[in-house]
């Protein structure tokens, strides 16, 4: 009792020399900030009489005006944003919520007001021992990396010299307890947390002294408590995490006040943000053990629940930025992707309001409850600051539930503007043989940044590593590589016996052809210290894909070197598909076919379904089973013919085009060979120009060189011109030249294609170098199913 109190008594002691400090520091600091404010304007006045008395152009004196008069307003926005925040964090919490019932999430009940109450008075009790855990965390935490981070602008030298978070704790604005769809030995939470304190920090940044002050963060923290044991606290660990980035904000004081200006002060956000998402934003989770009975792989060892994939289609109406001789003109937007700490970011599209990305990317999921899909669209504008187009956030749990989503979404915080997204949720199999579809979908998407696999790494240790230098012990590290991303440990002080306790997890392309490999390094020395080599084709014979913890011998280390670590693999599994798409997922060579229906249109086309007489037998019926989702090369290479394996069944099903045909068409201008087929799941429009057959030709000294144009109508935009190769002098050219247009479904009914046949050489006896026209309305085809036939040619239209 004794010793509890004499201990009280000292943290009260500390916490009043604490506050005494800073309210001396904060006399201080308002001498100073006199002073500068003094400086400045002396500075500003000495500027003007300098511009007068050099006759220097009234520009010099207007710029510098115009960008403090913007760094007035942006700093006035900013705090008037962060006493807006300080009121609510520092406010009753019975008033806030009341005040904000509209603004709520659905599971924010009035009870929950007097459970966030009594979390509130537990907060403020223990704040001062919060405090120092917190300083001890930032000083040997977030400092280095910081100062890692700030090299890489050239700003050297980035060291704390105080922090103190003042007497203000932050405050829980909202408390969830999941009861359903959770394991029983686990406990989840989420909190609504609030920081807004009077928090007093002060660094060194390139020999300058600066400040930081009206420190705030808000975002949604998770705890889960795991696993539960049967012994006290009855709990074994603690995972703490936030499920996406927390706004964070802060204002600059001091020397370093002058960096506080839009785009400089936003390099210092953007580095403090991701220090944060790199400690504790999913997939990154700030472990904490409360029992020795538990081992601490429980919680640091990754467990996904899937892999979000997402397809970027295209956006429609966005705003206009850019500002043009004429006024507004048009925009060069980009979008940003993040689902926590994960971020993506696709190609700028340069002036358009309609951009067309055709971008994939993947996110790990751990926990899809909670996770949400945030996009932001921007405008680019070669500058520090881009104009934003709007955003769309999606609740991941959502598309896990559903397995797949095709939407527009319309954009918020924007006058206007749509975003076109397909969605997949990717379960996880423990079957290798699920490889082998997955194998199958990456090659249709034929997108290379798509995978098939993740793998689940924990790093525990390394042991007997050697020496570089006898004099002093390695401060080593771990490399891990596997593909094209590389990651690594922390690094551990003078040890040959490191114990890292990391986990990581890695997107796989392919696991029949991977490896991964690792380095241990010694950060003193560079030197390697070992190496390993290990192929991911080994996890196939393991059960459930699983190797658990055990030690793997190094090379180039001693003898006796080794690395203590554990790994298992999923595959990626796609939702049930949709009927057009198993074919391609599952094929068997199938050896059935059927011909697509295709409605008459006398009126535009004049499209040839049966054989002429000079044809080869069954040259007019589909190239491809109609239940196929075939990729544009594959479109391509039945086309030509059978694969001389084949067996005489699908030989038959895939010799379609005739060795020769004496038709001219119904205007003898000659006939066009197309393959048109429309991908639900690539989005696309795939077009195969096959030949063109008995090109009219009146003067034999004068024969043409035909190519073949595309464009779709009624836009006729450059964006959709495609063009073949020009074949010399031939009446009956083969051209077997794919093209693709990425255009969505819906979109497809109101689009006619224009195809064109010309001829480079221009011919004495025409005035045109046109030889014949097809427009071929695509709302009257069905073409999820492929459409192969022969199109007579009609005089080109005015």
């Amino acid at each position: 009792m004794n010793s509890n109190k004499e201990s009280q008594d000292t943290m009260t002691v500390q916490s009043k020399e604490e506050e005494k400090d800073v309210h001396i520091h904060a006399a201080g600091s308002s001498t100073t900030e006199l002073l500068f404010s003094a400086i400045k304007k002396v500075a500003l006045v000495g500027t003007v009489y300098l511009c007068g008395y050099m006759n220097w152009s009234v520009a010099w004196l207007i710029g510098p005006v115009v960008l403090l008069v913007l760094r007035d307003q942006w700093r006035r926005d900013g705090k008037i944003k962060r006493d807006m925040a300080k009121a609510v964090a520092t406010s009753n919490e019975k008033e806030v919520i009341l005040a904000r019932i509209n603004d709520l999430p659905a599971w924010v009940f009035f009870p929950d007001i007097e459970r966030t109450e009594w979390l509130n008075r537990i907060i403020k009790q223990c704040w001062p021992n919060v405090n120092s855990y917190v300083k001890a965390l930032i000083t040997q935490s977030i400092e280095p990396a910081l100062r890692k981070s700030l090299e890489g602008y050239k700003l050297n030298g980035f060291k704390f010299e105080r922090i103190i978070l003042g007497d203000i704790p932050f405050r829980i604005g909202g408390v969830k307890v999941y009861e359903k769809h959770i394991a029983r030995n686990e406990i989840i939470m989420d909190l609504d947390i609030y920081y807004a304190g009077n928090c007093d920090i002060n660094f060194i940044l390139s020999g300058m002294k600066g400040g930081i002050r009206d420190f705030q963060l808000h975002g949604m923290l998770r705890v889960v408590m795991k696993p539960l044991i049967t012994s006290i606290p009855l709990i074994g660990g603690l995972q703490v995490f936030f499920l996406n980035n927390p706004s964070i904000d802060f204002n600059l004081v001091g020397v370093i006040d002058v960096l506080d200006m839009p785009g400089i002060s936003d390099i210092l956000r953007r580095i403090v943000v991701e220090q944060v998402a790199a400690m504790m934003v999913l997939p990154n989770k700030f472990p904490i053990k409360l029992s020795d009975a538990i081992e601490v792989i429980d919680l640091k060892r990754p467990e996904p629940e899937g892999v979000l994939r997402v397809h970027v289609i295209e956006a429609k109406n966005l705003m206009k930025k850019d500002i043009g001789l004429l006024g507004k003109g048009k925009s060069d937007p980009y979008a940003v992707l993040t689902v926590g700490a994960q971020e993506f970011r696709t190609q700028t599209i340069l002036n358009t309001v309609d951009p067309k990305w055709d971008h994939w990317c993947e996110f790990v999921v751990d926990i899809a409850s909670g996770m949400k899909l945030q996009m932001q669209l921007f405008d680019y504008d070669n500058g520090p600051n881009d104009d934003k187009l709007g955003r769309a956030t999606i609740e991941v749990a959502n598309i896990a539930s559903k397995g797949r989503e095709d939407t527009w979404i319309t954009l918020e915080q924007a006058t206007k503007g749509l975003v076109h997204l397909r969605l997949y949720w990717m379960s996880l199999s423990a079957d290798y043989t699920d490889l082998k579809a997955a194998l199958a979908e990456t090659q249709m998407l034929r997108v290379t940044a798509m995978h098939t696999a993740i793998l689940c790494l924990y790093v525990d240790s390394a042991k007997m590593l050697p020496q570089p230098r006898s004099s002093t012990k390695p401060d080593p590290y771990l490399m891990i590589t596997l593909g094209k991303n590389t990651q690594q440990t922390g690094v551990i002080m003078r040890t040959t016996d490191p114990v890292w306790e990391q986990g990581f997890t890695f997107m796989v392309a392919n696991p029949e052809s991977d490896s991964m490999y690792f380095k241990v390094m010694d950060q003193k020395t560079g030197n390697e210290m070992g190496e390993l080599v290990y192929q991911l084709t080994t996890l196939s014979k393991k059960v459930n894909l699983t190797v658990p913890q055990q030690p793997f011998g190094l090379k180039k280390g001693g003898p006796e070197s080794k690395l203590v670590m554990s790994l298992h693999m999923r595959i990626l599994k796609s939702p049930d598909v949709e009927e057009e798409d198993t074919f391609a997922l599952n094929r068997q060579g199938s050896t059935k076919s059927s011909t697509a229906s295709v409605p008459p249109s006398p009126a535009k086309v004049s499209v040839s379904r049966e054989p002429s007489e000079s044809s080869v037998s069954g040259s007019t019926q589909p190239l491809l089973s109609n239940t196929a989702e075939e990729t544009a090369e594959e479109v391509f290479e039945q086309s030509r013919g059978p694969n001389l394996s084949s067996s005489p069944e699908e030989m038959s099903l895939l010799h379609r085009t005739p060795s020769a045909t004496s038709s001219a068409g119904g205007h003898g201008l000659g006939r066009i060979q197309m393959t048109l087929r429309y991908s639900v799941q690539r989005q696309r429009l795939i077009v195969v120009v096959h030949k063109v057959a008995n090109i009219p030709l009146k003067d034999p000294s004068s024969i043409p060189d035909p190519y073949v144009k595309l464009y779709l109508l009624p836009e006729r935009s450059k964006e959709s011109k495609r063009k073949t190769n020009v074949i010399k002098d031939n009446c009956n050219p083969i051209f077997d030249e794919t093209f693709e247009y990425l255009i969505s479904q819906a979109e497809l009914a109101s689009l006619q294609l224009e195809v064109t046949i010309c001829t480079q050489k221009q011919l004495f006896y025409s005035s045109s170098n046109v030889l014949g026209q097809v427009i071929v309305d695509l709302s009257e085809h069905s073409l999820t199913q492929p459409l192969n036939a022969w199109f007579d040619l009609q005089p080109e239209k005015d």
